[in-house]
Order: structure tokens, then sequence, then C-alpha cells
């Protein structure tokens, strides 16, 4: 289960306790526990190995836990990076505006053209700071052919 549905079920929980008098008491216990784990990983996390942590940070499960925690220890460029490379289609960072959440890409020439919806799955577990995608195609190549175009003849 991604983090995404998770936190949708969760919330369908608590929307099934609203007005019952018992939604106070849902909030109290998520709250308490994500507190709870928030500091166990806490001590767990400076104490992995870097090449282990690295590992742990490709996988998109552990890498939400780790933000939701406030826990991860890179930078969202790097977070944007490591998104994207687990795409088959290599895309280009052309910039990230952190003050509106929009990162602009741009799709390379080759590739399978990945749908956007495959990319903003990807950035939701590793950087929900982007919050919208402006995705461009590389511009085509100047195919350069052994004659000369065919022109209609001027008299």
């Amino acid at each position: 289960m991604t983090a995404e549905q998770t936190g949708l079920r969760i919330q369908e929980a608590l929307d099934a306790l609203a007005g019952s008098g018992a939604e106070q008491a849902g909030e109290h216990l998520v709250r308490d526990l994500m507190e709870f784990y928030g500091e166990g990983l806490a001590r767990i996390v400076p104490a992995l190995p870097p090449p282990t942590l690295g590992r742990m940070l490709d996988d998109p499960a552990v890498a939400a836990v780790l933000l939701l925690h406030d826990l991860h220890p890179e930078d969202v460029t790097a977070r944007i990076d490591r998104a994207l490379g687990t795409l088959p289609e290599r895309v280009e960072v052309l910039g990230f505006d952190p003050g509106t959440g929009v990162l602009r890409l741009r799709r390379t020439a080759s590739g399978c053209g990945c749908a956007e919806g495959d990319v903003e799955a990807v950035l939701a577990c590793h950087a929900p700071e982007v919050t919208a995608l402006v995705l461009e195609r590389s511009p085509q190549l100047l195919q350069i052919g052994t004659h000369p175009p065919q022109t209609a003849e001027v008299r």
C-alpha cells in the first residue's frame, strides 16, 4: 500500500467517526501513533550505515514515511533527482520553484513517453513539495538528407 493510499484510508476512517463524538478521539489516536513511530524512526535513521540508508531511500514507502516525520536526509533537489531516476524515460530538470511548487521538466527526444501521472506518482512519495508539473518535449532534430528538397520550377 502506498503512502497516499494509507493516508486516504486513515482519512476515510476519521470521516466515518465525524459527528459521533469519536472523531476527536480518532484524531488523537492517530497523532499519538505518529509521534510514537516518529520517535522510533528518529533513533533508527542515524544508526543506519550510509549505503543501507541510500538503498532504503529508493523505496517510495520508506521515503514517504521519513518525509512524513521530517527525517529524510536529502534536500528537495536530491529527492526530485532520485524520483526521476526511477522513470524508464529520462527527463531533464529545467527548474523547481519552491515558492509555487512548480517543477519544469523537459522530456528527452527518445524514450517511452511516460505519462504525466507516472511522473506525478514517483514525485508524490519522494518530493511532495512538487505540486505542479510543466512537461516540455525536446525540440526535434533537423533531419538532413542526401538530396536538396524538391522545389517548384520558376519560369
